[in-house]
Formats: C-alpha cells, structure tokens, sequence
C-alpha cells in the first residue's frame, strides 16, 4: 500500500507520470465495460443492434465480441493520441489538464455507449426488436464529463520559475517612470464568419434531434451553445502582475507572472497552419506552446520561463508585448534577480 502511494506521488510530479495515470484511468473504464458487455453475451442477441439512425429501430448490426473489440479499440487509439498531446506538448498545465480530462472523458464516452447500447437489447432473441436508446449520447457525453473535470482538477500546476536573467536588450519597451503604474487592455473575438459557421452546426444538431425525436441529443447543440458562448471573447490584460487572459465566461482562462516572462513580441499568426484550428490551442510546431486563437493575424506571443509559450490574437499587440516587457524587467529590479538565462 505504502510503495503504491510513493509510486503514484513521483509519478504525478512528472508530465510522464501524469499522462500515465490519467491514460490507466481511461483504459480502467473501458476494459470495466468491455468486461461487462461481454458477461452479458449469453443474454444477448446474435449479432447484436450497433447502430440507430432514427427512432424506428436499428440499421446496424455486429457480433457482440467484434462491437467490443472495434469500440474498445477505438478509445485505445482516442487516449493513446491525448497521452502523446500531454507527453510531447505538456509543458504547460493547461495541456497537460486537458490531456488528462480527455483521456479520462473518452474511457467513460465510449464506455457508457458500449454498456448502454447492449443493456437494452438483453433478454432479445432478435436485436430488430431494441429500442432506440435515445438519452445514451446525453449520458455518454455528460456523465463522464465529472470526472474529466476531477482528472483536470488533480493535475498539479506549474511551480513557480522566476526568470533568472534581463529581458532581451532589443526588445519592445513602454517608457515608465520610477513608480509609475500603467495597465493595457484588449480584447480577442471571434470573427463573425467563424461564429455563424459555429451557430449554423448548433441549430443543424437542434433541427436532426427535433426531426428524429431523440430529444436526449438536445444536449449536442446545448454543449456546443456553451462552448461558442466560452470561446466568443477573451478580455486581456497586462499590468504590474503581468498578463492575465480570461473568457467572458470567467474560464477558461491564464495568468502569467511578470516575473516569469522571458520575452513579448508581436506575432503573426495562421490558426489552420500554426495551430491546426480555432479555439484554445497548442502549437503544431512540437513546441508545446498553447494559445487563445480566434482569428487570423496579430498575436502577442509570450515566451516564459521552463521552455513554455502562449499566444492571443489580439489588435495592438505590440503595444502590449512593449509593456509587458517592462513589466518584466521591473519584476527582475525588485527580486533582485541574478545573471541567468531566464529560462
């Protein structure tokens, strides 16, 4: 008992080991399941309902054991690529988080599709005969979502590291007098293109629940209202503490230390090429750089102490990035900072 709690504390102070566990607990919940469909296969029917497209009954069919295996492997696959975002790209905590959330998430989604799909079809002799289980995807997509938040939740943040070295002697600065206090404030939007592609899918999902009368998949475009009304608009802000960017919505949401800025610059930035989409999202480039990417263009890009990055779009990033600098340099005068490489 005691070397299994030594075990789990080294591992959850390294990226590895964080990734570990979270990867177990998304493959704990699909071999339970697995385990489970497969002690009902002699009450089963053969091959059994995989598949509904309405509520007049199902139009896929599948041995009991071939649905488990391609389900099963499926999420092996889903929770192997979370684990290598979290490995290869979790230098920050936000990655290493939403790692973890996804790979406990997955092992539950497809679990509880996996279960809920063949418990209304035991006692059948002909699997024609089930009935649309039509609150599964609700289940499927909410219940496991507790315990991604639990998983993201006991993912330690990053530790304190102040930079050791100067700000970069070239970069950017915004003039301040000794004690002078200054503040810049922005804001990154969604581009009104992006947000009606986005409300256009919700009231698609809308339209096929109300069409099909699965009212349980209501619950796709609510998540998807929920998820455009938390990527909308970000408020950014950089002061003395240095930069804080929050959703309107209050998360998700980062905060980086003015004393552990390296450098700010003004960027320009491809959300498709550089970052593989929209959103919160980490870089392609295997820099583990994690970013707020609602449009094309200007970005304040913040490289910051342990090798981490993150960028905004965001209009008057240079002025942003000049203050930050400042911001920076004044945090090293009163730590007192020795010669260092700041990283």
């Amino acid at each position: 008992m005691t070397t299994g709690i030594l075990l789990h504390q080294r591992l959850g102070h390294s990226r590895r080991g964080q990734v570990a566990i979270s990867a177990l607990c998304g493959l704990s919940l699909l071999g339970v399941a697995a385990g489970l469909a497969l002690s009902w296969r002699d009450s089963l029917p053969d091959p059994v309902a995989t598949h509904w497209s309405s509520g007049d009954g199902p139009d896929g069919f599948m041995p009991v054991g071939s649905f488990v295996g391609v389900l099963v492997a499926a999420g092996a696959v889903c929770v192997a690529l979370f684990s290598a975002m979290g490995v290869f790209w979790g230098r920050g905590e936000s990655t290493r988080r939403l790692s973890a959330a996804m790979n406990v998430w997955i092992g539950g989604f497809i679990g509880t599709i996996l279960v809920g799909s063949l418990w209304v079809q035991r006692g059948l002799s002909d699997a024609a005969e089930a009935w649309s289980p039509g609150w599964l995807v609700a289940a499927a997509a909410l219940g496991p979502t507790v315990l991604a938040v639990i998983a993201a939740m006991l993912v330690p943040g990053d530790p304190p590291a102040p930079a050791t070295g100067p700000v970069d002697g070239g970069a950017a600065r915004t003039p301040l007098g000794p004690g002078e206090r200054a503040a810049w404030i922005g804001r990154a939007t969604t581009p009104r293109g992006a947000l009606a592609v986005e409300i256009g899918i919700a009231l698609a999902a809308t339209a096929a629940a109300v069409l099909t009368q699965l009212w349980a998949m209501l619950v796709v475009p609510l998540l998807l209202a929920l998820l455009v009304l938390a990527m909308l608009s970000f408020t950014v802000r950089v002061d003395g503490a240095g930069l804080t960017v929050r959703s309107t919505l209050g998360w998700p949401r980062t905060r980086i230390p003015a004393d552990e800025v390296v450098l700010a610059s003004a960027t320009t930035v491809s959300p498709m090429r550089d970052y593989g989409g929209w959103g919160w999202r980490v870089a392609l480039d295997g820099s583990g750089r994690t970013g707020v990417v609602l449009r094309r263009g200007e970005a304040l890009q913040v490289d910051r102490t342990a090798g981490r990055g993150f960028v905004v779009t965001v209009d008057g990033a240079a002025q942003a990035a000049a203050l930050l600098n400042t911001m920076a340099e004044r945090a090293r005068a009163e730590r007192g900072t020795g010669p260092g490489d700041g990283r």
